[in-house]
């Protein structure tokens, strides 16, 4: 007759030493998580009043269901498993049926878990009992870190989450008692960590820059900026040239005979006052606006300068420079505040030259019209 009782407490031995010994590098799957199934299988015998028989078996293989782990990783540790188990219990002389059920118990728990009776929907719900257990995060990250070492790979942590979120969807448990114990907790494990993961991708996708895209904006920006002002200059240029001609002609043709005809003396004043104003405005509108050319180093990382622009720095010493861009270069959000300024510089630049132009223009378009309007009462006038 089989005493299940002593040949628990030599599987317990047996499983206590072997894993004494060989299990140092598994931080989740060794003694203290096998103690943690073993305990959850009990408290399910317990519950639906299993037979010593039925107790032994799903304790037995609770037991050994993760032995294989130690000597061969996780890939197919179950069959190696069985294969630990029945060496152990045929020198137990425990009978091949039983031998048979626990080895199918330990089987069931392969991914994704296939249970067929009782017993093996116990040990697979006590397998994931952590799942549904408060101590659920403590245990996910042992299990990343033992995957991280035993394959000498890092995972990253939102990877790992959403293998976790898509473990914990796919998961049903498979005993009532684990489904009235453990569901709603699980539940809620999974759903913080969606929102966990829903926050991390919101942070994501507010922090991460689209460089490409923004360096591209930059630069159309700045070329446009710069043909803009390029356009302005030359606007300027040719309202000074016409105007420098007119006045040319004014000084050297009607101040002559201004003597002899004196009824052009208002027309003639009238077209200088337009012309020499036309050409102020013009001449402003390309006058060059440059700061005295020094910048303090604690400005650059205030985000309170701009070395992008010349006449910031033209008078500082090469190595300020050197250091204050050495700044800007390894900090992005430095670099991007520059550009941005750099930019918005440009476009009051541009704002000032464009609205002296536009009054440049009025007053040289109005000063003709009122100019040519005055000579020719002057004219019928004089007559």
């Amino acid at each position: 007759m089989i005493i299940y009782t002593e040949i628990l407490d030599k599987v317990k031995t047996h499983i206590q030493s072997f894993y004494s010994k060989d299990s140092e590098c598994y931080c989740y799957h060794g003694i203290e998580h096998t103690s943690q199934v073993v305990n959850a299988v009990q408290e399910m015998s317990l519950h639906y009043e299993l037979s010593e028989e039925d107790n032994f078996i799903v304790t037995t293989a609770a037991y050994f269901h993760d032995l294989g782990y130690i000597n061969g990783g996780s890939l197919g540790h179950e069959k190696r498993s069985v294969t630990l188990a029945e060496n152990f219990l045929e020198q137990e002389n425990v009978p091949k049926p039983e031998i048979l059920k626990i080895a199918n118990c330990i089987l069931s728990t392969q991914m994704p878990q296939s249970p067929s009776n009782l017993l093996e929907s116990i040990l697979c719900d006590a397998d994931l009992f952590h799942l549904g257990a408060d101590n659920f995060r403590e245990k996910s990250k042992l299990i990343h870190q033992e995957i991280e070492t035993t394959h000498q790979k890092k995972i990253g942590k939102g990877i790992w989450r959403r293998m976790t979120i898509l473990l914990l969807q796919e998961h049903t448990f498979h005993t009532d008692y684990a489904k009235n114990k453990l569901e709603e907790r699980k539940n809620e494990n999974l759903q913080a960590l969606i929102k966990e993961d829903k926050k991390a991708k919101d942070k994501s996708i507010e922090t991460k820059k689209p460089e490409r895209g923004i360096e591209t904006m930059f630069r159309i920006t700045s070329s446009n900026n710069q043909r803009l002002s390029d356009m302005a200059d030359n606007k300027a240029n040719i309202l000074l040239t016409v105007n420098s001609i007119i006045l040319s002609l004014v000084v050297t043709v009607l101040l002559r005979r201004l003597d002899n005809e004196t009824h052009l003396l208002v027309p003639t004043i009238l077209l200088m006052v337009s012309v020499v104003l036309t050409m102020i405005f013009a001449i402003l509108a390309t006058i060059p606006k440059i700061p005295n050319g020094h910048f303090e180093l604690d400005n650059v990382e205030r985000k309170k300068v701009n070395l992008l622009f010349f006449g910031n720095f033209y008078k500082s010493s090469y190595s300020d420079y050197e250091e204050g861009m050495n700044k800007t270069m390894k900090n992005s959000e430095l670099l991007y505040g520059m550009l941005t300024k750099d930019v918005y510089s440009q476009g009051v630049s541009l704002g000032r030259k464009y609205v002296l132009l536009r009054y440049a223009y009025a007053i040289f378009m109005c000063g003709l019209i009122v100019s040519v309007i005055a000579f020719s009462i002057a004219v019928v006038l004089g007559k």
